[in-house]
């Protein structure tokens, strides 16, 4: 077993707790504005902005600091457009065949439909894999941990570091994802995530008109 090596805690920055709070208030406020999008603007965004999202994102915890995840960086029009035609065909089964009323009821609001043109028209995807199991280097299987809740603390934190940098996004999910592995060229321990589509916001974007839960309704204090 290898033997633990640790080391001093030396970036750690502490406030004053005024100081703590306005930062902390701040930051709510700028999340406050983060709306997901779907009408995005074909305008190329520079790749060392996503580069450092990337990083930013990998700062997340994991199980065992495994890191089980990859993000694949999709910009070529070609690849896009092949994304796009393989996830509409899927979507165009599910809501004509397999999607319940009630799940169609709850995406109502959203106006969402089998329709994604934002896989084109945006100018960068970034699709997120997750590592079921890692490869030595004889190919050997090192098993991960927690390879769920480690990939969506990292997205997370992704989502985040885009809007921070004056992007905007769209998670989106596909189903099935399949099709993503195959045309990115992905190996068999890693399963599509999701999508994440970064972009500038089109000048006519428009948002469903939703309203965030109040601190009451989602935490409590014990």
């Amino acid at each position: 077993m290898t033997k633990p090596r640790f080391v001093p805690l030396a970036n750690y920055r502490e406030y004053p707790v005024e100081e703590m709070k306005q930062r902390a208030a701040t930051f709510y406020a700028d999340m406050q504005r983060r709306r997901t999008v779907r009408h995005f603007s074909d305008r190329p965004v520079p790749l060392e902005i996503i580069e450092n999202c990337l990083r930013t994102s990998s700062t997340a915890p994991s199980g065992a600091h495994m890191q089980p995840w990859h993000f694949s960086v999709v910009t070529d029009p070609a690849v896009k457009r092949q994304i796009r035609e393989a996830a509409e065909e899927r979507e165009h089964e599910f809501y004509k065949k397999y999607a319940p009323q009630e799940w169609l009821e709850a995406l109502s609001p959203l106006g969402t439909d089998e329709h994604k043109p934002f896989l084109e028209t945006a100018p960068c995807l970034i699709v997120i894999f997750a590592q079921r199991y890692g490869l030595s280097p004889d190919e050997g299987i090192i098993k991960h941990y927690y390879v769920s809740e480690s990939v969506g603390i990292a997205t997370g934190i992704l989502i985040t570091a885009i809007h921070q940098a004056g992007l905007v996004s769209l998670t989106y999910t596909p189903n099935p994802m399949d099709f993503l592995s195959d045309i990115l060229g992905r190996p068999a321990n890693e399963k599509p995530f999701l999508i994440l589509v970064v972009g500038y916001p089109a000048d006519d974007t428009v948002v469903p008109d939703l309203h965030r839960k109040p601190l009451q309704q989602i935490a409590s204090f014990i």
